[in-house]
């Protein structure tokens, strides 16, 4: 008996847009193609590259937008950026490569107007106001920003609002990164398909910070240097918003919502003095801290993600510290996974690092654009896959 014919979807890049293109925007000739699937079924796709605005140019903005120059599919119309030295710089300077003609600019109107297919949102905070704004005028948005990785977890509100600027421009947004994202939501999900049952999913992440060169990150965001009493207690609870939604996330996409979430956390101090990329850490002041947010279903902890980060493994705390993740899955398929970065000189993890963030947001690009309007998690999308040729 002769094999049904089976119907395969058309790539992310061969997805048609969600919006026609606005009056006068110069598009490619080949914007239209037709593409027959195995069931003979024609279907008008856009082939063209995909028109892409990288909004913010810091250490992963940067990268971004180094990488949008770069892809195959992507083709690059602006770039937003904060800072008044940087407006009116070419792109290309901005990311150590040659001029592109795509000279950046502080005008969120001029961005409006070149009509992108997808916001590429770096931003060091969210700005709810431009959010809404690019999505309403009809541009996709990903963004490295955690606030919209599980909605039912966003205040009622704010997911309003975004969810009719979604509608208003026929629009998606999608939040991805490492941590939270790839480490917390997407690799869970992979695992799961060799389960049947879950008693419990742990997630361990190590971070050594001592060659990250951002002493404003480190010594005032984060805390590190400070005594102990200085330190900033709610950045220990903190995580609850970072990353107890990633955990609520694969829950609810499991069909295993969770009751709660718990959070906690704690901190060590350097038994010496020791100098770091960005700065010194005093002996007796901030050198780790440990913050961990559980999801509580039936009672008990069937989630777990604790966030390690030091400056030296010199510390008065006997804690476990290595570099990467560790992902253990206890079920009726039980595993242990560890992905840890090679060993490398700190200049080179210094310029390695910042892909691990910028890398997911770019490959996610086509899928997103493909996607229908709204807020799209982790589990609407397919599995992501890079296109690292043409």
């Amino acid at each position: 008996m002769a094999a049904a014919a089976v119907q395969t979807p058309p790539r992310p890049s061969q997805c048609p847009r969600k919006r026609p293109p606005a009056a006068g925007v110069p598009r490619s000739s080949t914007d239209e193609v037709s593409m027959k699937s195995s069931s003979s079924t024609e279907t008008s796709v856009a082939a063209a590259p995909h028109r892409i605005v990288q909004w913010g140019t810091g250490n992963i903005g940067s990268r971004a937008l180094r990488h949008v120059l770069e892809h195959p599919n992507l083709s690059l119309v602006g770039v937003y950026v904060h800072s008044e030295d940087k407006a009116g710089r070419d792109a290309g300077a901005l990311c150590g490569l040659p001029d592109t003609g795509v000279v950046a600019t502080r005008d969120i109107e001029e961005i409006i107007a070149l009509d992108a297919d997808c916001v590429l949102y770096m931003a060091a905070a969210t700005n709810l106001d431009e959010i809404c704004r690019l999505l309403a005028s009809g541009a996709n948005v990903v963004t490295t920003r955690d606030d919209f990785q599980h909605p039912a977890s966003m205040d009622p509100e704010v997911r309003e609002r975004v969810e009719a600027a979604c509608a208003e421009g026929g629009s998606s947004i999608h939040s991805t990164g490492v941590s939270p994202g790839f480490i917390n939501r997407a690799i869970p999900l992979v695992l799961s398909q060799m389960q049947r049952r879950l008693n419990s999913l742990t997630i361990d992440e190590y971070a050594d910070v001592s060659s990250r060169n951002s002493p404003d990150m480190l010594f005032r965001s984060m805390g590190f240097g400070r005594t102990v009493s200085d330190f900033p207690k709610a950045r220990l609870t903190n995580a609850r918003g970072s990353f107890g939604p990633a955990l609520a996330h694969v829950a609810d996409a499991l069909s295993v919502p969770l009751d709660s979430l718990e959070r906690s956390g704690e901190v060590a101090t350097a038994l010496r003095d020791v100098e770091i990329a960005a700065g010194m850490i005093k002996k007796g002041t901030v050198a780790a801290q440990r913050m961990t947010v559980a999801g509580i279903r039936n009672g008990k902890a069937l989630m777990r993600f604790t966030a390690t980060w030091y400056c030296t493994t010199e510390i008065d705390k006997n804690w476990e510290l290595r570099n990467g993740w560790r992902v253990m899955v206890d079920g009726d398929a039980s595993m242990t996974l560890d992905l840890q970065f090679p060993p490398m000189p700190p200049e080179v993890m210094a310029e390695t690092t910042p892909g691990y963030t910028a890398n997911p947001a770019v490959n996610s690009v086509p899928y997103v654009i493909a996607a229908k309007p709204g807020i799209r998690t982790t589990s609407d999308l397919p599995t992501i896959v890079a296109t690292l040729a043409s």
